[in-house]
């Protein structure tokens, strides 16, 4: 058996940066995904199909197939005003924002007097990722796992 459209895979992964900074680990959780429904990032969805229980790899994926690249208009500056309620602002803080796209988080990276400069852009947008990779585990997916787009069960965390 092997990864396809509407199988669930259990991976193993640690994901570091192009420093070789560890990012993120699994460490001994597997992360259960639904395959074929966008529930990774293009990249690493397409370094895993056709892929095999006891399978490893290790990729580099490109900022574009990734979280994408950065995109500036997603950089506003603020008033400190828009901000109520919350005491003390610091750079490095997030917020969740509404836009016309939908919910997003931003993050404060700069405040001078009462302007606070937000960026939108993911985290890790404009970055290129390793993923170091083995399969772990595979099934079929359930119908209802079809219908709602996402793996039950096992590993509730998002990438």
């Amino acid at each position: 058996m092997s990864i396809q459209k509407d199988k669930v895979a259990l991976i193993e992964y640690t994901l570091t940066n192009q420093h070789g900074e560890e990012l993120d680990a699994s460490n001994g959780n597997p992360l259960a995904y639904l395959h074929g429904h966008h529930n990774l990032i293009p990249g690493l969805e397409a370094e895993l199909e056709g892929k095999s229980v006891g399978d490893k790899f290790k990729a580099t994926i490109p900022a574009d197939q990734a979280y994408g690249e950065r995109v500036d208009a997603l950089v506003q500056t603020v008033p400190s005003s828009m901000f109520q309620g919350v005491e003390e602002l610091e750079i490095g803080m997030r917020f969740e924002a509404q836009s016309e796209q939908g919910m997003h988080s931003v993050e404060i990276t700069h405040i001078e007097d009462e302007q606070v400069t937000v960026d939108g852009n993911h985290p890790l947008a404009g970055e290129a990722l390793t993923f170091d990779v083995e399969v772990v585990g595979l099934r079929d997916s359930t119908e209802e796992e079809i219908e709602h787009g996402h793996a039950h069960g096992e590993g509730g965390h998002h990438h």
